[in-house]
């Protein structure tokens, strides 16, 4: 019998000692309580008691109240844990939890190697259009991907963050922290985001193992972004009712290492004058294959 099952459907602030996870005590117990379970006080003492079918009982003395120091569901898994931990700079009282499943494990389930393809560039550029025909053309090929787009993550996620400096650097932190969970799933995680700055990219990119993080540039100018304007943003930014907007009173850092740069420069429409969207799609999709990512080795 699950023991945190048990511990749901009698009390949920109560834990049922494994000792007694499979005794017929326990399951007649169950069997005579669940269907007619409510709590209600002693009237002579005022204690919380459980009433099974009209009658009151104290608290059974094989279920007790879980506690921060109780070993049987705290006990320490390494030498390490009780001590103060550094994450960014700032001490913690945790512990990393190995799980015996691991990355190759999940890699292998599904015969493909988990990756973060980060696609940046300007508003307008086609990073969306892009990240949107390539989760196609690999799930056509049989690849698992999933889309972290810079607009969607900030219905839920990031819902709480605004377009101030400090706040978009951490949308991409976050973003980033999530595409590597993705990863590390056996993934193929498409994010695709403006991150206008080099250093939020770069730190996003040493989450991951090395080769795992794959920049791909929308390589648009700025003059055919803003002629297309699918959102209207640009009109808007110019109009002096978006502040702090990429390419007119922010900045943009293009990458200086990418691994692939994609040229999309028709004013109109998402296809440059050598590729339409599934030809940009498949450059991507070519990259992969040839560095292993579509097949476990």
């Amino acid at each position: 019998m699950d023991v945190a099952a048990v511990a749901r459907c009698v009390r949920k602030s109560c834990y049922v000692s494994p000792s007694f996870g499979d005794s017929d005590l326990l399951r007649r117990f169950l069997r005579s309580s669940l269907s007619e379970r409510s709590t209600n006080s002693d009237p002579t003492s005022g204690r919380k008691c459980l009433k099974l079918r009209g009658k009151i009982h104290r608290r059974l003395s094989f279920i007790r109240p879980i506690t921060a120091t109780d070993k049987s569901i705290s006990s320490p898994s390494s030498d390490c844990a009780g001590e103060t931990q550094q994450i960014n700079g700032k001490k913690k009282n945790i512990v990393w939890h190995d799980c015996p499943v691991t990355k190759s494990d999940r890699q292998e389930l599904i015969k493909q190697k988990g990756c973060v393809i980060w696609i940046t560039g300007l508003s307008g550029s086609g990073k969306s259009s892009l990240a949107c025909a390539l989760s196609r053309a690999l799930h056509n090929r049989g690849n698992l991907s999933y889309i972290l787009d810079g607009d969607n993550v900030r219905y839920g996620l990031n819902s709480d963050l605004s377009f101030g400096a400090e706040d978009r650097a951490e949308n991409i932190r976050r973003v980033g922290e999530v595409a590597k969970l993705f990863a590390d799933a056996g993934i193929i995680c498409i994010a695709s985001l403006i991150s206008p700055y080099r250093r939020e990219r770069t730190a996003c990119r040493a989450l991951l193992p090395q080769g795992d993080f794959i920049e791909v540039f929308m390589d648009v100018p700025l003059h055919v972004c803003e002629a297309r304007d699918p959102k209207g943003l640009y009109k808007r930014a110019r109009a002096g009712k978006i502040k702090g907007f990429t390419g007119v009173d922010d900045p943009y850092e293009p990458p200086l290492d990418c691994e692939i740069v994609i040229q999309n420069n028709r004013d109109k429409g998402v296809s440059s004058s050598s590729s339409s969207l599934t030809e940009m799609a498949e450059i991507v999709v070519s990259y992969l294959d040839k560095n292993g990512y579509l097949k476990t080795p």
